[in-house]
């Protein structure tokens, strides 16, 4: 998932909408409109961001439902919503706290700060660095070929054990993780795979 646009990735929604409320029912309507977000997330193949210029805000919160995140050098990251009275409210203060840890989920989230490609490297928001945009493309390409050259079931087990895992004990995770190798035993991938080596 990349943007088509120069200045960044998505910087969220447009604030002017969200000056006049006519009611909480209205505004519970907005939930429809950034359900895609969900979507995104429960894909069973994997999803790569690729971001350069500003991820802000909702855009951010996109960018955190991806699976893997890769940032060119000019990358600016940041949840600013408690600058307007408000919270993330697309996934923000759930994915972001499990991606990088509570304490520094909560000082970004209540500080509203913006922060570089560097130190979103650092945090583990993203896994990846390029230098330029072009080279962003490439990176971003060239890792979703070399995924998408492996087992797809692998990949979506992969993806399944990881995430649903994270909201299970130790020992359930495990257990989910046993059940996917087996059911992954049969598979004609993975018998070419052990014919192959």
């Amino acid at each position: 998932m990349r943007a088509a646009g120069e200045r960044g990735f998505c910087v969220g929604a447009d604030i002017k909408e969200f000056r006049q409320v006519e009611s909480a029912v209205a505004a519970r309507r907005v939930d429809a409109d950034i359900a895609y977000i969900d979507a995104v997330a429960s894909l069973a193949k994997p999803v790569i961001a690729a971001v350069h210029g500003f991820c802000l805000g909702g855009g951010f919160e996109i960018a955190l439902a991806c699976d893997i995140r890769i940032a060119s050098a000019n990358a600016v990251f940041g949840l600013p919503e408690v600058n307007l009275g408000l919270i993330p409210g697309a996934g923000g203060t759930q994915r972001l706290p499990r991606l990088i840890g509570t304490g520094r989920a909560l000082d970004l989230m209540l500080t509203g700060e913006r922060f570089g490609a560097e130190e979103a490297l650092r945090l583990g928001v993203v896994s990846r660095l390029a230098p330029s945009r072009e080279a962003l493309d490439e990176q971003a390409v060239a890792l979703a070929e070399a995924i998408a050259a492996k087992s797809p079931n692998a990949a979506a087990y992969v993806k399944e054990a990881v995430m649903d895992g994270a909201d299970l004990d130790l020992e359930a995770g495990i257990a989910l993780e046993k059940n996917l190798f087996t059911l992954l035993l049969t598979t004609d991938d993975r018998m070419e795979a052990a014919a192959a080596f």
